[in-house]
């Protein structure tokens, strides 16, 4: 492995940059000056925060925090009155009619823009739609759909007037999505009648469908039509595109309190069912925007795109964030090695984009088809890299920075989650940073890694806390308070626990060490998943790797180490003693792996997160739970064949 590289931005670079300007509103020499400001004087900070980044108020707010209900029921805004459809749509369209709002690829190569008027436009006229459907404040709305510009506008519309959204992944099977509306109540799905995946007619209707008819609830199907086939629609269905042509009328947007619910989003954990985060005009939305200006730098001139889905965070977070900067957001729907292995790119080029945020495990997947296919199309837009969903090896880590981004990019990494609103931790464009780190936590974010005691370390491997609130923070849990409360809250008394491994080291550099409770721990010795996949793909066969623990009878818990190689290389004994090896001799002999397997490939979701708690499951023999936002289901079928009694495994 070649000796990490570390990215310092130039002077010009930090000086330009919009948190550099936003520190200097409020008097501060440095990040950490800043961060210190806004532990000991909240309200002057994320007042000033606000109105940095440009979130207007239709009625100012008469108390910028009122804490009157404990740490975990945060006030933000109280008084204060605005609506995200206007955030994002109304405010540019009168200032910046003729800008470019979106800019849409789909995978046969099919290309759509919008600009703020005609976005605002369809915006407001799908809202009267909606409407018209039955909708009214309040009303819970599924939307079952790809990332097309019609999924921004029925998201937008549904904000307009007050109404809850609730994004759903476009991979979803029906169970999934009824168990989801179901939970939540609605009586309203926006879908499409399909897309394609690598040529191939994905069939959204018949799923929908199939959920709808086990939800009594469920009145009205809205469907967006895509393919050339006729509809017949059934009853309660009805056209997208016959709707709004029927539609004369503009609706205007609901004078929204802050605090009024615009999205329910479901978060899958390792048990149980499926958690409804719930989000508000002035919450999810302020913290997109806040750490698109504060992590991203975002410009009104930027063309971002994020590799994602509407139904994974970050296709909202996008969303919400890039339309309040009033820059341009790409959508991309297809995948990004089809046609060819250089689409991705081929996407970034004829766009122009200058932010690119993709998975880890995507750039593992692009970088085996070689360094040449970046470089015969033109990335000179990027400005910035973005990268989120799991933690990074450095390998790819570097060939993202060297060969996408020809070194003079930033991977501004960035972890935080649904419940969230964006991110704890990220990078900027202030401080250096090393391969797979953060700069530490965004602007806000009153962090820290704590070990058993709930003693704040530096050094050593904790769990990621936060210490105080944010506008971004969930208003808990769909109805069940209880949950949210014993997830986040019950370890220590006012602190949020995570969920996640993070170290901070001497240098000041942050790093996420995994989910905790993917975390192993063999013979009193606690290692993250992703340190031994680092050393696990730093052999030349390996082109992917995930680690778990299993049970064993004389440590407790022992390491399984699962490979998929890269080609020209074959599943040999002699490989797999390699394999081990090579984790034996980086991270210590007790941490050899009890197991090698080969597969061919490991469970993911459509955004390409390794789900390391299927291929537990799968391993054991154990009942996997809920397996809804998983792409690649025949991969938990190689992985059931090498299912061995626990404690008896060789490799």
């Amino acid at each position: 492995m070649t000796r990490p590289p570390i990215w310092t931005p130039t002077s010009e670079m930090t000086r330009n940059s919009k948190l550099f300007h936003f520190m200097q509103t409020l008097d501060c020499t440095d990040f950490a000056a800043l961060q210190l400001l806004s532990r000991k004087h909240p309200q002057t900070f994320w007042e000033a925060a606000a109105e940095d980044i440009g979130f207007d108020w239709t009625r100012k707010p008469d108390e910028i925090l009122d804490m009157t209900d404990g740490p975990a029921f945060p006030h933000f805004w109280r008084g204060a009155k605005t609506n995200l459809s206007y955030l994002a749509v109304d405010r540019h369209a009168r200032r910046q009619p003729y800008k470019e709002a979106i800019s849409f690829e789909g995978e046969d190569g099919t290309r759509r823009s919008l600009n703020y008027s005609e976005l605002g436009q369809q915006v407001s006229h799908c809202a009267s739609l909606l409407l018209k459907l039955g909708a009214k404040e309040g009303t819970r709305i599924g939307l079952f759909m790809p990332m097309i510009p019609e999924t921004v506008i029925v998201f937008l519309a549904c904000a307009r007037i007050g109404a809850i959204v609730c994004p759903l992944f476009s991979g979803y099977g029906a169970a999934a999505i009824e168990s989801r509306l179901s939970d939540c109540g609605a009586t309203i799905l926006a879908t499409v009648d399909g897309f394609t995946r690598r040529g191939k007619w994905v069939d959204a209707l018949a799923v929908a469908r199939q959920a709808a008819a086990a939800l009594p609830s469920l009145a009205t199907l809205l469907v967006v039509q895509q393919g050339a086939g006729k509809i017949d629609p059934g009853k309660g269905e009805h056209s997208y595109q016959e709707g709004m042509a029927a539609i004369q009328e503009a609706a205007e947007p609901l004078l929204a309190d802050a605090s009024l619910p615009f999205m329910l989003i479901y978060t899958s954990g390792t048990t149980g069912k499926p958690k409804a985060t719930v989000h508000s005009h002035a919450g999810f939305p302020f913290k997109a925007a806040q750490d698109m200006a504060h992590c991203f730098d975002t410009r009104p001139d930027e063309r971002f795109l994020w590799y994602t889905d509407i139904g994974w965070m970050m296709g909202p977070w996008a969303i919400c964030g890039v339309l309040i900067h009033g820059a341009t957001l790409v959508l991309f729907d297809g995948v990004p090695d089809y046609p060819g292995p250089d689409r991705m790119w081929d996407v970034c080029s004829r766009h122009s984009v200058t932010t690119l945020g993709i998975a880890p495990t995507v750039i593992r997947s692009l970088m085996r088809h070689g360094d040449d296919l970046p470089a015969r199309h033109d990335l000179g837009a990027l400005r910035i890299l973005g990268s989120s969903g799991e933690p990074w090896n450095p390998e790819p880590w570097n060939w993202f920075m060297h060969v996408v981004g020809a070194g003079r990019c930033p991977i501004i990494n960035y972890s935080g989650g649904t419940e969230v609103s964006g991110g704890i931790l990220g990078g900027n464009l202030l401080t250096p940073l090393a391969p797979c780190s953060f700069s530490g936590p965004v602007a806000g974010m009153d962090a820290a890694v704590f070990n058993d005691s709930g003693i704040p370390v530096v050094g050593e491997v904790g769990e990621l806390v936060v210490r105080g609130p944010w506008p971004g923070m969930t208003h808990g849990f769909w109805q069940d308070t209880e949950r949210y409360l014993e997830t986040y809250w019950s370890r220590w008394p006012g602190i949020w626990q995570h969920g996640d491994w993070a170290e901070i080291d001497a240098d000041g550099l942050w790093y996420i060490r995994g989910r905790s409770d993917d975390t192993i721990k063999v013979a009193g010795k606690r290692v993250g998943p992703a340190e031994v996949e680092s050393v696990v793909v730093s052999h030349p066969a390996v082109a992917e790797a995930a680690a778990i623990g299993v049970p064993d009878a004389l440590s407790g818990e022992a390491l399984a180490v699962f490979a998929v190689l890269a080609q020209g290389h074959t599943d040999t004994m002699a490989l797999r003693e390699s394999i081990g090896d090579l984790v034996a001799s980086q991270l210590g002999k007790p941490l050899r792996p009890h197991a090698v397997e080969i597969v061919p490939e490991l469970p993911k979701t459509r955004n390409a997160k390794v789900l390391r708690r299927l291929i537990r499951s799968a391993y054991l023999g154990q009942e996997a739970g809920d397996v809804s936002s998983l792409e690649n289901p025949q991969a938990l079928l190689a992985l059931r064949q090498l299912t061995h009694p626990a404690g008896d495994r060789t490799g």
